[in-house]
């Protein structure tokens, strides 16, 4: 997939803004001409298109006062990225902030996209094991946080009244050239022929603002490098 550079203009929140993923999805969304509400606890940037707005993630009221519009950034966002990750893994904030975002989103009419994690994807021959349980991916010591993606997952699937949709990485996530090519799938994990699975950050940016302008009919899907393909 390649795609070119967007005319409309919305605001985009990004809740875990300093991070790894977070960090991207806003450099790219800038690059695009959307303006970028910047949540974390202490963002910064000197983007005028980039609105840094401190907030903790675990309190629930200041989340609502940050998406709602009634903080002093006064918009309301056409759509929230949410990229908190916890190492370790700490599922119940993961889940717990999930929730109070799709409850505000689903009261504000904002669309909610959730870069979760590769453990809720499907195994490539084996759609029956979720990859958080299939060691050949995830090991031991990386599980509970592959079981804290999966619970996110099904957190999103039980709130009916929100605009969601949720974004597996594949099993490898680093920093890299952004390429702004990718490959899409659903469910399943994709890999190549020699069994990698991974895309470089930039290009995972890409494809979250790809899917924020230009809408795919999944719930769940992935990414991954360009010249992988499913189920190999």
């Amino acid at each position: 997939m390649d795609t070119g550079l967007t005319t409309t203009r919305r605001t985009i929140a990004v809740l875990g803004a300093t991070g790894m993923v977070g960090s991207r999805v806003i450099d790219e969304a800038g690059a695009r001409g959307h303006r970028v509400l910047a949540l974390s606890r202490k963002p910064a940037s000197d983007d005028p298109n980039v609105t840094p707005v401190a907030v903790d993630a675990n309190d629930p009221h200041a989340l609502r006062e940050a998406l709602a519009g009634s903080a002093a950034h006064g918009a309301v966002p056409d759509a929230v990225v949410v990229t908190v990750r916890t190492i370790p893994a700490d599922q119940e904030f993961l889940v717990g902030a999930t929730r109070t975002v799709l409850d505000i989103a689903a009261r504000h009419g904002i669309r909610v996209l959730v870069v979760g994690g590769a453990g809720a994807l499907r195994s490539p021959g084996d759609r029956d094991l979720l990859v958080a349980d299939n060691p050949m991916y995830v090991p031991a010591e990386y599980r509970p946080v592959a079981v804290a993606g999966v619970a996110q997952l099904r957190a999103c699937r039980a709130h009916t009244g929100a605009d969601w949709v949720y974004l597996s990485p594949p099993a490898l996530l680093e920093p890299d050239a952004r390429t702004g090519r990718y490959r899409r799938g659903t469910d399943t994990l994709l890999t190549t022929a020699d069994g990698r699975s991974w895309i470089s950050v930039e290009n995972l940016a890409v494809a979250v603002l790809d899917e924020l302008e230009n809408p795919g009919r999944e719930r769940h899907f992935t990414v991954v490098h360009s010249s992988c393909r499913e189920g190999w």
